[in-house]
């Protein structure tokens, strides 16, 4: 069972900002539902058996958007509220989708942040993986839009983040960096499952780099593939949503 969840709870601020009104960025588009975010990632090259989508911002608006995009998945569309989406952080969205699927038989489970977007080709490459994976994008690493991971000298994997989106920090000897195209696949779900009952309730409500450096970061880099994306915008802003069109794929 191969299921994809996509967490889209936050308040969209900065775009919201830059389109004029308050708007969530995962359900906005100037040429019709099809233009999405939400809708790109839901149909890339690759099929699931259940799409779980958190929401919290403008909910009532994703949910609309969610019932349109998800007609053709019948009953495989999960759709969860997360009531904290603004005094919580990520972690609380990751860790309500991960509720959901956490009693499942599921083999693969990809998360994806719900303000991305990445070329088909490189999802399928993702999709196709056999086993764990990570990403990562060919963008610069810019402490005001970027998720990064290193491998320190013993080639663990740490991953490193700035909330204010003010400087980045790497304290240690390093063998190499890289900005995280924020899309992980977990394949062991004995691990999931062992790693939600090791973080505490208050973790949870910080960034969702908690459940994935536990999880990672406890594998040795020979139990994981690092899939680079060619094509990966994250749009914090409407200038990075139109930037989608730029090239093609």
């Amino acid at each position: 069972m191969k299921v994809l969840i996509i967490t889209a709870a936050g308040l969209s601020g900065r775009f919201s900002r830059s389109v004029g009104h308050p708007c969530l960025k995962c359900i906005y588009s100037q040429d019709g539902i099809q233009q999405s975010l939400l809708y790109q990632m839901i149909n890339q090259d690759g099929e699931f058996d259940y799409y779980v989508v958190v929401g919290g911002f403008l909910y009532e608006e994703l949910k609309a958007a969610a019932e349109e995009i998800s007609r053709k998945l019948k009953k495989k569309l999960i759709l969860v509220k997360n009531d904290h989406y603004e005094d919580y952080g990520s972690g609380y969205s990751l860790y309500l989708g991960l509720s959901q699927i956490r009693n499942m038989d599921f083999d693969q489970a990809v998360f994806a942040e719900g303000d991305l977007y990445v070329d088909r080709n490189s999802f399928r490459k993702l999709y196709d993986c056999p086993g764990n994976a990570v990403t990562c994008s060919q963008e610069a690493i810019l402490a005001s839009k970027a998720v990064a991971f290193y491998f320190d000298q013993n080639r663990r994997i740490h991953y490193i983040y700035d909330t204010d989106h003010q400087i980045l920090e790497v304290r240690e000897p390093f063998t190499g960096i890289f900005n995280s195209g924020q899309i992980w696949k977990f394949a062991d779900r004995l691990r999931v499952r062992q790693v939600m009952d090791k973080i505490s309730e208050k973790a949870w409500q910080g960034t969702n780099l908690v459940f994935i450096q536990e999880y990672f970061g406890g594998l040795e880099k020979d139990q994981y593939d690092m899939v680079t994306f060619r094509k990966w915008i994250n749009c914090n802003t409407l200038s990075d949503y139109k930037s989608i069109k730029e090239g093609g794929e």
